[in-house]
């Protein structure tokens, strides 16, 4: 049996639905790299989806800042509509109070998707969508179950279905990816917040590595220096 090949340039889209033929889709958007690959794939399946960036959780402000005009700039190069949502750190802060020590997919994490999620939920609720979902879930890096509670959990109270599809399957991750050296997106190094950035430092610095340099870094010029290392 041939393996298929899910490249970027060689697969071609399958026309996703909804779960019930839901119409009107709100995506929860963490960064642009973890959503390309599934803005494209919304575009190609025809689904009438909206961006929704709301991620208080990132730290600081400059670093938000640079994400979310990252994720702008490719919503409006497929002409999708994007919602910049409030940055209230302050919330933030509050809800994770006490949190500060807990570990990558822990407790504070739950806290942090609730929040967000909670957020998209309730104004999807009041602005006529059908349906929430999240590029969250895409990235490797996260846990799929404790993102896909959270979305489900956040969005029963506004009778509003979560849509928990697999955006890894089938060379998802791969192609997030390919999208992310083409579009030449500004690769983060941490998940966001400011325990996040202390404790990859943290990490960095005993392996020997200097501290994270934040807002230098872009998908073409890694993808660059490995070409020049073979």
């Amino acid at each position: 049996m041939s393996k298929v090949d899910y490249s970027l340039e060689s697969y071609e889209r399958p026309k996703l639905k909804t779960p019930n033929g839901e119409k009107k889709l709100l995506l929860h958007s963490c960064c642009a790299p973890c959503a390309g690959e599934i803005m494209e794939a919304l575009v190609a399946s025809e689904i009438d989806t909206t961006i929704y960036f709301y991620n208080p959780n990132i730290h600081p402000f400059d670093e938000y800042e640079l994400r979310k005009e990252e994720n702008i700039r490719f919503a409006e190069k497929l002409r999708m509509p994007i919602i910049d949502a409030d940055y209230d750190r302050d919330e933030w802060f509050s809800r994770t109070k006490g949190q500060e020590n807990e570990p990558e997919r822990g407790v504070r994490c739950t806290t942090c998707f609730d929040m967000r999620f909670q957020k998209t939920a309730k104004f999807a609720s009041e602005n006529n969508f059908d349906i929430i979902s999240s590029t969250l879930g895409i990235s490797r890096w996260k846990d799929m179950r404790q993102i896909n509670d959270s979305g489900a959990r956040s969005s029963e109270p506004h009778d509003l279905p979560y849509w928990d599809f697999n955006w890894r399957k089938q060379g998802g991750s791969s192609r997030m990816l390919d999208i992310s050296k083409k579009e030449n997106f500004y690769q983060q190094e941490y998940c966001g917040c400011v325990y996040s950035l202390r404790d990859t430092n943290n990490w960095r610095i005993s392996k020997g590595r200097g501290k994270i340099k934040r807002g230098v870094k872009f998908y073409q010029e890694a993808k660059l220096k490995l070409s020049q290392l073979d």
